[in-house]
């Protein structure tokens, strides 16, 4: 009920305003319920009493309920959910701000910047475009608002670069950081809340769920690699960490300061201040062309065995990475190389034809009509394999102790420094049959080039057929902005998020309640399936504006749950 209902607030129950959690009588049972507003009316009919206050603190004030009811809104999702978001573990406790030492000022660009947050309430959100670690370019900006006594959020992809990045921070501000991730203990992510909720300027390091943390305390937001997957929620509500972020800062009037080697389209489109050196943000890279490749020579090229060989020689250490788990490899045709690609969409194909985009099939290659098709990629065991017969048992899969080791996307994360990186199947990564694939393929390839050490003869090698694709071409050239212009105006031309708005909806009601109901909500969009989902079906809705769809959504989405049936709407999805 996003209205919510009325209750009295009884003398016995004291300290009720915005964002009080407390219990009240709903039906025959007792429930917790967030205040969402205090006002002094005559009711004209009689109310039941709250029964009583939950927690000595607020989880939420006026701004961060501003921006929860935009997020209910812009996600489809009930309000009550999202402001569950806003609260600790635990019931919140008051909690004695403790004693610091001063952190060491700093006098770089960055902390005039978020001095200048401190002073006046409101700076132009920034973005530092930068291949570093994060903390050395996000503490200079810390310091001014710790010392000021505010919080700091600092919102890492996973949990392993969270703990890495708060203890980074931790060498620089000591107890000031506080971890609050999943493996941490209720307790202590309760208290990391209640502090932020302070006045103890204290820096907060964990991943999207302290989102909604510190109303109304908050003096800087940083989001490190906002363009992560992992900021993207898959339940309701579907939020992403950079827009509710975003929109806080904006209320709130806090600073928000975002880094990472690769901007997202979303964050051009938005207007954000960039910030960046003028020469390469990232490592040169080595393309190494599969049409230099003997066809049926397999899944590594001549060209990369030598240079993993002469690696291994040198002592070094090697990187090979495949396309993370999900993606098929890319096929080329045999006879004349050509990549197979779909004549409708552009899209990679398959061993099988179908295009997983469109749906359109293909029987033969389309530049020269062959039928047979070679893979250009492969998962981590065949990698594997592959390799030792040429390595042998100095080849393994991430995480083992041997000089090569073969690993996907998620094995980026906690990978040490490597002399070589390979991307073997760049191609299945840039061609992959969704609209973000291009940005999501450069924002990987990105990632394992900055895992390589600086040095002669070290270097990332990526094969490919496809040279002139724009992601290789910006790779090529160390920046990512000519790429992320055009990739916006691609979507603009094709309508998709973030010039266009797009809604996913996934229900398992039966087809003849759902689809008339999706299809009256709809009006004024463009309203793409039924396709078959797990155990139901699933809707596109598109077009430039859906705000008034997203509220015809609501109650829709509300009747299809009332009848028991299951609903999920994502927003600006990832994926198709």
């Amino acid at each position: 009920m996003d209205d919510g209902f009325a209750y009295a607030v009884p003398d016995a129950v004291s300290g009720v305003e915005v964002g009080t959690m407390v219990r009240v009588p709903l039906g025959g049972r007792r429930v917790k319920g967030y205040v969402t507003s205090v006002r002094t009316a005559t009711p004209d009919r009689p109310l039941r009493s709250i029964l009583a206050r939950s927690g000595e603190l607020p989880v939420f004030n006026r701004g961060l309920l501003e921006t929860a009811r935009w997020v209910s809104t812009h996600y489809v999702a009930p309000l009550s959910v999202v402001l569950a978001r806003t609260a600790p573990p635990n019931l919140p406790r008051m909690v004695a701000d403790p004693v610091f030492d001063p952190p060491v000022a700093s006098s770089t660009e960055l902390a005039a910047w978020a001095g200048a947050q401190i002073r006046v309430g409101r700076t132009r959100p920034r973005y530092v475009v930068n291949g570093q670690p994060p903390v050395p370019l996000i503490a200079p900006a810390i310091s001014p608002v710790v010392a000021a006594s505010q919080s700091v959020l600092v919102c890492a992809p996973t949990v392993e670069e969270a703990a890495a990045t708060a203890s980074g921070l931790g060498e620089l501000f000591g107890d000031r950081v506080m971890m609050a991730t999943s493996p941490s203990s209720p307790a202590d992510r309760t208290n990391a809340w209640s502090l932020a909720a302070g006045d103890a300027g204290v820096v907060i390091v964990g991943t999207r769920e302290i989102a909604f943390w510190g109303a109304g305390s908050v003096g800087l937001a940083v989001i490190i690699e906002e363009g992560r997957r992992a900021y993207k929620a898959k339940q309701t509500p579907t939020y992403h960490v950079r827009d509710v972020l975003r929109r806080r800062s904006a209320v709130e009037r806090f600073g928000l300061l975002l880094v990472g080697a690769v901007p997202t389209t979303d964050v051009i489109a938005a207007g954000v201040e960039l910030s960046t050196g003028n020469g390469r943000v990232w490592p040169l890279v080595e393309v190494a062309d599969r049409a230099e490749a003997v066809p049926g020579s397999g899944l590594i090229m001549e060209r990369t065995r030598i240079a993993i060989g002469a690696a291994l020689r040198a002592d070094g250490s090697v990187f090979v990475l495949v396309p993370r788990r999900g993606y098929a490899g890319a096929f080329r045709c045999v006879r004349c190389k050509e990549l197979r690609r779909c004549t409708n969409c552009g899209a990679r194909l398959e061993q099988s034809g179908t295009c997983q985009r469109c749906g359109t099939e293909h029987d033969a290659c389309a530049s020269c009509g062959g039928t047979r098709f070679e893979p250009l990629g492969a998962g981590i065991g065949r990698v594997v394999d592959d390799l030792r017969r040429s390595f042998g048992e100095s080849v393994g899969e991430a995480g083992s102790a041997t000089s090569v080791r073969v690993g996907t996307e998620r094995d980026l994360v906690d990978l040490e420094p490597v002399d070589l990186a390979v991307a073997i199947d760049a191609d299945g990564m840039m061609l992959a049959p969704h609209y973000r694939a291009a940005e999501d393929a450069l924002r990987i390839l990105v990632r394992m080039t900055l895992a390589t050490t600086a040095g002669r003869g070290r270097k990332a090698l990526i094969q490919t057929a496809i040279p002139d694709h724009p992601v290789i071409t910006a790779l090529r050239l160390g920046r990512p902005f000519p790429f992320l212009d055009d990739e916006l105006g691609e979507r603009a031309a094709s309508g998709f998020p973030p010039v266009g708005a797009l809604l996913a909806v996934e229900t398992d009601a039966p087809l003849e309640v759902a689809e008339p109901a999706l299809q009256a909500a709809g009006r004024g969009a463009t309203v793409l399936g039924p396709a078959a989902w797990a155990g139901g079906h699933r809707w596109l809705l598109q077009g430039t504006d859906l705000s008034e769809v997203r509220i015809r959504l609501r109650s829709v989405v509300q009747a299809l749950r009332d009848g028991g049936s299951r609903v999920r709407v994502d927003a600006d999805p990832v994926d198709l």
